[in-house]
């Protein structure tokens, strides 16, 4: 049977769908599940808490692994950062930083850089430097970012990894931000993990307080001046009168965590499956310690948004007129994407379904941004095969697709990459991403920080809307007779 298109449901407010995306924000957002990080107690009762709701809306557990039902088990090997030991001169002359002002970092088991020039690149607001000019040589950067044409921000893991992969030793970041030597050391505490499988890699990081580089400079004065040659419009890439050397070393830990995996059965799997997912994970605790502070990072945004969406979406689509689609749904609530998107990789190494049947997957990640009416933005736009069918989709439901690449600046920081990468066409398609202005506010304020709680006023406008586009869009693509999987991106 060929379903009809979905009547525009976009085009009211849903005061009901949001009161029911605003309970589930709320509940996995709530200092109860502190921070839903992964191999904590905060997962446990995060992945009760979706499987139940999953369990009541109809779902079936779509591990399709009996020893296993709705919970897919993945290991994680990291290394803790415990050894951090850095020297430097000035015109040859030593300079003493104390272990308060400076810590080094890497993702080995040891990590070491002796006698390394520094190249100051400011903010990295431009092209990235040669590897000549990087190679064997200290990238030196500030925190805060400059906006690059356009107004685009690059976030600081970016422009570090941008540099390292560039060729530098390694990478000093002048903390003239809100982030601390306590809250860095915190956050690698979380990042330096993969999958047991994957070694992890031993790129050097640095991170010196403002203090500590003035002193590195000679004086507050020189540390301005240089702050200020960093923001000039011709600013351009040069080499600093310092030298220094680094260490650091780390132990492993492991950790025992789970995707999350349920199933709404088509009328004709052998045709094929669409895959829809949101990360359920955050970071537990990111806060600078500051007296008062909220220590707890609960990720109201994200991504429990994400979550209540797909949630929100699968019992729409469980309870659709007419039944079942034809192709299976699958349900996917990963894990580790903040520390990599090593939930959605394991999901693609060892997949509940062979990964030729996924015809196409839909990512859901910090959904509760824009208000209703907004355009969408696409994360993955001409990467796939799926772009006219987005567009028929979003033609029938009356919603605009915004005519910007700006969308995927943020591909390979979200879980499609991790898909893409394994030849699954997936997208993120949401109002979100189609109203940067917003989006990048979060990104200057709540993102990854203990801000990023249930206030009132959240705006669930567009999420509202985005549930039900993706509604529809499931509709489409799980019926083989609107969406050939056989059927190539040049023949459509």
């Amino acid at each position: 049977m060929v379903c009809q298109p979905l009547a525009a449901a976009s085009s009211h407010h849903d005061s009901g769908l949001e009161q029911q995306l605003l309970a589930s924000i709320t509940q996995l957002a709530s200092d109860d599940f502190a921070g839903r990080e992964p191999g904590t107690e905060g997962e446990k009762k995060t992945l009760r808490y979706l499987a139940k709701q999953w369990f009541d809306i109809g779902l079936v557990s779509g591990t399709n692994d009996p020893s296993h039902p709705w919970f897919q088990p993945v290991t994680l090997v990291g290394r803790e950062p415990v050894g951090s030991r850095a020297s430097f001169a000035r015109r040859g002359r030593p300079v003493l930083v104390g272990p308060e002002d400076v810590r080094v970092m890497t993702f080995g088991r040891r990590g070491i850089v002796q006698n390394a020039p520094f190249y100051f690149v400011g903010r990295m607001a431009g092209d990235l430097p040669s590897r000549t000019e990087l190679a064997g040589r200290v990238a030196v950067i500030f925190d805060k970012p400059s906006p690059r044409v356009g107004g685009e921000v690059l976030p600081l893991a970016v422009r570090q990894n941008a540099l390292l992969e560039g060729g530098a030793a390694a990478v000093l970041t002048i903390l003239d931000s809100y982030r601390t030597i306590a809250s860095v050391s915190e956050r690698r505490r979380h990042q330096g993990f993969a999958l047991a499988d994957d070694a992890p890699e031993g790129d050097l990081e640095a991170y010196v307080t403002m203090e500590g580089m003035a002193r590195l400079l000679g004086g507050r004065d020189a540390l301005d001046a240089l702050s200020n040659e960093a923001n000039r419009p011709d600013f351009a890439p040069r080499l600093l009168d310092l030298t220094g050397s680094f260490e650091a070393t780390t132990r492993q830990t492991t950790i025992r965590t789970h995707n999350v995996i349920g199933r709404l059965p088509g009328r004709h799997p052998e045709e094929g499956a669409v895959l829809l997912l949101a990360h359920w994970d955050h970071f537990g605790t990111c806060g600078t310690g500051k007296i008062g502070e909220h220590l707890i990072c609960n990720g109201a945004i994200d991504n429990a948004s994400g979550l209540a969406g797909l949630t929100e979406i699968a019992r729409r689509l469980v309870h659709q007129p007419g039944g079942p689609p034809d192709r299976d749904i699958y349900v996917l609530a990963t894990t580790a994407e903040e520390m990599g998107l090593l939930g959605a990789q394991a999901f693609a190494e060892s997949p509940p379904l062979p990964l030729g049947k996924i015809v196409a997957a839909f990512n859901l990640d910090s959904i509760a941004i824009a208000p209703a009416g907004g355009p969408l933005g696409v994360v993955g736009q001409g990467m796939t095969r799926l772009d006219s069918g987005l567009a028929t989709v979003a033609r029938e439901q009356h919603r605009k697709i915004a005519a910007s690449d700006w969308p995927n600046t943020f591909l390979k920081r979200q879980d499609g990459w991790a898909l893409i990468s394994h030849d699954i066409p997936a997208v993120m398609i949401t109002s979100a991403y189609g109203d940067r202005p917003r989006f990048q506010h979060y990104l200057e304020t709540d993102y990854h920080r203990p801000g990023d709680v249930v206030k009132p006023g959240l705006e669930l406008g567009g999420a509202a809307e985005d549930v039900w586009f993706h509604v529809a869009l499931v509709r489409y693509f799980a019926d083989p007779r609107r969406w050939s999987a056989s059927v190539s991106s040049a023949e459509r």
